[in-house]
């Protein structure tokens, strides 16, 4: 009997369905020479402190370095207290017999890093010496599902994807477990204080951007604004120079030479700059793009989005929405002309498909190389009917940046003129001249909500025209605005760097805090744990959050760049790289980090009561 093991019950039901397997057992599906079984996604976890005789939370067993880590199974809260969950219990016992009845093991789980480590900890937890295969497959289509079973790869091809999803693991307990216990010994022990490390600087990150908030003074400056008009349509320039001093704008504004002063031509067209710019088509949607386009749009929690993404996959709608790739090989670019067919009858891209049915398609996201264990997102061709408000709006940025990335280039005229009339000012101005990409959804252009004048009239320089109207305006600075799960998900791509380019910042992917697949999870676990929340569409700490920071701001814990670097770390190990030298430092660290924690939490107590 050949067993299936899938990450949960719904993908066992659809892999069973496709081989027409329909023998339904405790546990399990059965038929046509398999058994499809399942996890219901972690069934084992890295055993707590107590399992290696760390009982209480003592400063002597600190730091915690255990020789050899040991698995536990999942366990609940109850009122008999945190038990082994039953359920989960049951479950391995079903796998155990199933694997050891088995002819062959199939490995379904989700093919990442962490649908890895949920298969490899059953089975080394189940002691199970059977080789196994892997399917590893992009799409739940019935298609994909038949082409991944013919062509199963060796369980070993695998190895270093589970070494570094395993390092991933152990140094999350390592510095969870000591920095947590440290801290909150240190505070007094009052209460739980949790730290991680990826939680931990991800904490620092909204803390340091909500005080720099609170704390920052706003500058009052001054601007002088004119509007000139030619042919009949008005325009608007300002002046080039701002003013702290508000007495040396009054005098630039008694300069002008505007109508209602008795000056007919007022302003003097000293140059005229048009520019036209090519905007290339975004690149396709990974997990953190479209988590940063949802919460624009749409104001979805990057949980809820991650949701209906998962939802929409295992329905056969979209490919596999765990991934950070942005790009797709040149297989895949192959059938993209027909997932553009399929949206011919869509109420608000058909057209636009059609366009680009016609054309040659860009190949801005056609590079195999930087393709990881996914390609990017993309619909899969299934028809999608009778699908909710939230889903049908999330499959549609799908397919609309699918689209929208094969699209032509925007095609912009970027005008400039500058007028002088006692002083220099300026007027701003884009026309787009070829939507291309910009088609898609017909939206207004970022770019444009800056500016001044929605169009420009056609004016040459040495030309003269009346100033209708001046004012003199009062500004004052603003503070970088809070962090919402848009702005720090992209922060948390780049370790929070500040990149706008969307190719940099890809090139930085590996660097950044968490993966695409958890950074959902690590905002979750802080509002779970009380040190943010929700405010409107803003995550702002709560005064707990603000004093864990307080006390940790310092320290390599809260180090985004530090934290950074060993998700590179990890990434290399999945190509081979050292396994011992990333536990020894991370080990090395953990000592440090318990220490400095055990010195520095006297003062929480105090910040905590206030």
């Amino acid at each position: 009997m050949k067993i299936v093991i899938a990450e949960k019950p719904s993908v066992a039901r659809e892999l069973a369905k496709v081989f027409g397997a329909t023998t339904k057992k405790d546990g399990y599906i059965e038929g046509k020479g398999y058994s499809f079984t399942w996890a219901f996604g972690h069934l084992l976890q890295l055993a707590p402190p107590q399992d290696y005789g760390f009982y209480g939370w003592r400063i002597q067993h600190l730091p915690m370095l255990p020789q050899r880590f040991k698995l536990a199974v999942r366990k609940i809260k109850t009122k008999d207290g945190v038990v082994e969950d039953p359920g989960v219990r049951k479950q391995l016992d079903t796998i155990k017999m199933l694997f050891d009845s088995a002819t062959e093991i199939i490995v379904a789980t989700d093919a990442g890093r962490e649908g890895e480590l949920i298969f490899r900890y059953i089975y080394y937890y189940l002691k199970c010496k059977k080789p196994f295969r892997r399917l590893w497959i992009s799409s739940q289509t019935d298609e994909a599902i038949k082409e991944g079973f013919r062509n199963l790869k060796p369980g070993t091809d695998y190895d270093t994807l589970f070494n570094s999803a395993h390092c991933r693991s152990e140094s999350d307990w390592l510095v969870g477990m000591n920095a947590t216990q440290a801290l909150s010994i240190s505070a007094g022990g009052r209460s739980v204080l949790s730290l991680g490390r990826v939680q931990t600087p991800t904490l620092a990150m909204i803390c340091s951007r909500y005080v720099e908030s609170k704390n920052f003074v706003p500058q009052i400056y001054y601007q002088v604004s004119i509007q000139l008009a030619k042919d009949e349509q008005v325009f608007k320039a300002l002046s080039v120079d701002s003013f702290k001093d508000k007495m040396k704008a009054q005098e630039v504004f008694d300069k002008i030479q505007d109508v209602a002063a008795g000056f007919p031509t007022g302003g003097h067209i000293v140059n005229v700059e048009s520019k036209p710019r090519k905007e290339q088509p975004p690149l396709l949607h990974d997990l953190s793009s479209i988590q940063q386009e949802a919460n624009k749009r749409k104001g979805f929690t990057a949980d809820q989005t991650l949701n209906l993404l998962q939802n929409l996959y295992e329905s056969k709608l979209i490919t596999y929405p765990r991934t950070g790739s942005r790009y797709i090989g040149d297989d895949v670019f192959a059938g993209v002309p027909a997932l553009i067919d399929k949206l011919k009858d869509h109420p608000d891209f058909g057209k636009q498909a059609e366009v680009l049915l016609s054309i040659p398609l860009n190949k801005r996201s056609v590079n195999a190389k930087k393709v990881t264990d996914h390609h990017a997102l993309l619909p899969t061709g299934e028809r999608a009917t009778h699908l909710s408000a939230d889903k049908q709006a999330i499959y549609d940025m799908v397919a609309g940046r699918m689209l929208e990335a094969f699209h032509k280039e925007c095609i912009k005229e970027i005008t400039k003129i500058t007028v002088e009339s006692g002083a220099t000012f300026v007027a701003n101005g884009t026309v787009i001249r070829s939507a291309g990409w910009r088609s898609v959804f017909n939206e207004a252009d970022e770019e444009k909500k800056d500016e001044e004048n929605a169009s420009l009239p056609k004016v040459t320089a040495g030309e003269l025209l009346p100033i209708v109207e001046k004012t003199l305006l009062e500004k004052q600075t603003k503070p970088k605005p809070l962090y919402n799960e848009a702005s720090l998900l992209k922060a948390l791509e780049t370790s929070g760097k500040e990149i706008e380019d969307e190719e940099l910042r890809y090139a930085m992917k590996d660097s950044g805090l968490g993966t695409p697949a958890t950074r959902a999870s690590i905002i979750e676990t802080l509002i779970k744990r009380e040190y943010i929340l929700r405010e409107k569409k803003n995550l702002v700490p709560t005064p707990r959050g603000l004093a864990v920071y307080e006390i940790v701001k310092d320290k390599k814990i809260a180090q985004a760049e530090l934290t950074g670097a060993w998700e590179k770390r990890l990434e290399e190990i999945r190509s081979g790289a050292s396994v011992h030298e990333f536990n020894e430092e991370i080990k090395t660290y953990t000592r440090n980090i318990t220490q400095e924690l055990l010195q520095a939490g006297a003062g929480l107590s105090g910040l905590l009561a206030k």
